[in-house]
């Protein structure tokens, strides 16, 4: 899972069927997880329902670049994000614990088990291994690890290093990593070149897609330098770049590893051009634009459509040495939009979160400040085979009956859509809908604001840390306000946000969420699982804790084909959005990309993920032509 914070605002890994009436009660039966693979024989590669597109040895994915020259630096500001990577500052290089600001990148610097190809909605091809042999019951993985892998200082990299790795993130990583390896019983090295992973049988049953992606740490640098935030030295790995140069806070520099050991494998093989990728941090938008029209920074992904409409208008670009250019985007289920944190009582209430959605005009704010540049969102899986529309389908609505009476009635009609204003930024019939919810949850006008029947006031702090948000949602506000409720935007800077969502201490906050395009247990447990909900740093911001989403979580996971698994997603974006714990705001069809005409890059760009800093690199002769040489 990926994050990104884009106009307003930036996980992980993969899952009924669409016949007659006659097969609907199979589905619904457990099924033995990744049925369609091999057990028993050594694999070079993964996916949910079986399907490969490369064979064993493959010399490169389709969409590598072998050919392209090595060379120059690419400083850059990062679109997206994971664990707890901040963009606007950092304070430690430990880019896998709760705790702390870490850079962006800095995943960079290790290798994994195996690595997924972004050209695939979910295979996932061998790096550190050679090979996985799975067991017959399928709990049990094991990874024959390639000899030649070594880390940065020439050491070997073995299977006690990986086994290390996997019981030390289970006990003090990130939560987004921890989660998923919650039934990991063991990690065992079987001898230096071969290591097993052992489950207790009740993970979910494609976990091994996205635990094989975890990062290998050298034992013996973490047994010296510890594995937390307090320190700013970064871990050994095994990765195509190490740390550079840094300055905490202001900006990291990340060296390409000149004899990488696995450069010329078929996973790796034509990616990683840069000699050097170095990002600067910029605590305010308006600095890190300046900085890039005056060359400092290479290549941007503006976020702001009113810088993109009227903000490029500056020498370099007329004489064409910068290029705006619109970049398709990923094949991917996306959601952006407005979060409600149910731990606060005012908020548990479905009507209040209806009426506090009610109050927010994506058709002026569109139109008045994006300059039309954006599509209203609906769906939890925006963009992909996963969002509900109209009506339950056939297939829908075996499963969906099963929860009569456990989830709201709105799931059981038409998808749920946000509602659609006149445009005036404040509309009427939208704000007397609102005001009729409140008054049915028990919130009632006194001195001009809303108070329940304990005398509580209803207070909504939006939590924000950047100053356009300032500007974009005022309005949103003001017709909050204008309906009673003690409304306001508190804008703190980036480490007080970031440890204040950790934290779960806010009443709304706005997130970007990517999920994989085959989407998979543990990324959805991340966003929407009751176990989820109390564990600080996950992306359960909404406190999302409902037995019949948690059990639909768990059908998808036993899906055993595409079909399966889009049927019973569907029935869980209908409740999910029933429930309006999130305000969907917007989505649009391209990356706007604005860059330095000095790179060269591949015209097939692959459908499910965009690594810019991997896949594209220097030209020298286009950086003479505009005077960056």
């Amino acid at each position: 899972m990926r994050v990104r914070r884009g106009e307003t605002g930036s996980l992980s890994r993969r899952q009924f069927i669409a016949t007659g009436s006659a097969a609907m009660a199979v589905p619904f039966l457990p099924r033995q997880g990744l049925a369609n693979i091999q057990t028993g024989a050594p694999l070079h590669g993964l996916s949910a329902f079986g399907d490969l597109k490369y064979p064993e040895g493959f010399t490169r994915f389709d969409y590598a670049s072998p050919e392209a020259p090595r060379g120059g630096v690419f400083n850059f500001q990062p679109g997206y994000w994971f664990f707890n990577q901040n963009v606007l500052t950092f304070n430690t290089l430990n880019s896998f614990v709760r705790t702390g600001d870490a850079p962006p990148r800095m995943e960079l610097c290790f290798d994994m088990l195996m690595t997924r190809a972004y050209d695939e909605p979910d295979a996932i091809y061998g790096l550190l291994a050679e090979t996985v042999t799975v067991s017959e019951d399928r709990n049990s993985f094991t990874f024959k690890l390639r000899p030649e892998a070594r880390f940065h200082d020439g050491t070997p990299l073995t299977a006690e290093d990986v086994a290390h790795s996997y019981m030390l993130i289970k006990e003090k990583g990130h939560p987004q990593l921890q989660l998923p390896l919650a039934e990991l019983e063991r990690a065992v090295a079987e001898a230096p070149d071969s290591v097993r992973l052992e489950f207790s049988g009740r993970q979910a049953q494609r976990n091994i897609l996205g635990v094989v992606t975890y990062p290998v740490f050298s034992r013996a640098s973490v047994e010296k330098n510890g594995f937390d935030s307090s320190r700013l030295v970064p871990l050994l790995g095994s990765g195509p770049y190490k740390v550079g140069r840094f300055s905490a806070g202001r900006y990291i520099e990340y060296d390409r590893v000149e004899d990488y050991w696995a450069r010329d494998l078929g996973p790796r093989r034509g990616f990683n051009h840069f000699d050097r990728i170095r990002i600067d941090f910029y605590r305010d938008r308006n600095a890190g634009f300046e900085a890039f029209k005056k060359g400092d920074t290479l290549w941007r992904e503006e976020f702001t459509a009113r810088t993109w409409a009227t903000g490029y208008d500056f020498p370099a670009i007329r004489e064409g040495r910068v290029l705006q250019v619109g970049i398709p985007s990923e094949k991917r289920p996306s959601l952006y939009g407005l979060v409600l944190n149910q731990r606060r009582e005012q908020f548990r209430d479905a009507r209040v979160r209806e009426a506090v959605g009610l109050c927010f005009d994506f058709e002026w704010t569109n139109r008045n400040l994006f300059y039309g540049a954006y599509t209203r969102s609906h769906s939890f899986f925006q963009n992909s085979p996963y969002m509900a529309e109209g009506l339950p389908s056939d297939a829908e609505r075996p499963l969906l009956e099963r929860f009569r009476g456990d989830v709201p009635e709105a799931a059981f009609g038409e998808a749920v859509m946000q509602p659609v204003s006149d445009g005036t930024g404040r509309d009427r019939k939208n704000l007397r809908e609102a005001r009729r919810l409140l008054t049915e949850a028990g919130w009632t006008p006194r001195d001009g604001i809303l108070h329940n029947e304990k005398g509580t006031r209803l207070t909504l702090e939006y939590l924000v840390r950047d100053e356009i948000f300032l500007r974009t949602d005022a309005g949103f506000t003001e017709n909050l306000r204008a309906l009673g409720v003690d409304a306001s935007i508190r804008l703190v800077d980036a480490s007080q946000y970031q440890s204040r969502q950790v934290g779960f201490d806010f009443d709304m906050v706005s997130m970007a969420i990517g999920l994989d395009p085959t989407p998979d247990v543990d990324g959805l447990e991340q966003l929407f699982h009751s176990r989820s909900a109390g564990l600080e740093g996950s992306w359960n911001l909404s406190g999302t804790a409902d037995p019949a989403i948690d059990e639909l979580i768990g059908i998808a996971g036993k899906a055993s084909t595409r079909e399966e698994l889009t049927v019973t997603l569907k029935v869980l974006d209908r409740v999910l959005r029933a429930r309006r714990e999130w305000i969907p705001n917007w989505h649009a069809a391209n990356h706007r990309v604005a860059h330095w005409d000095m790179f060269g890059y591949s015209a097939e760009k692959p459908d499910y993920f965009f690594p810019v800093e991997s896949l594209w690199w220097y030209d020298a002769e286009k950086a003479k032509a505009i005077g960056k040489a």
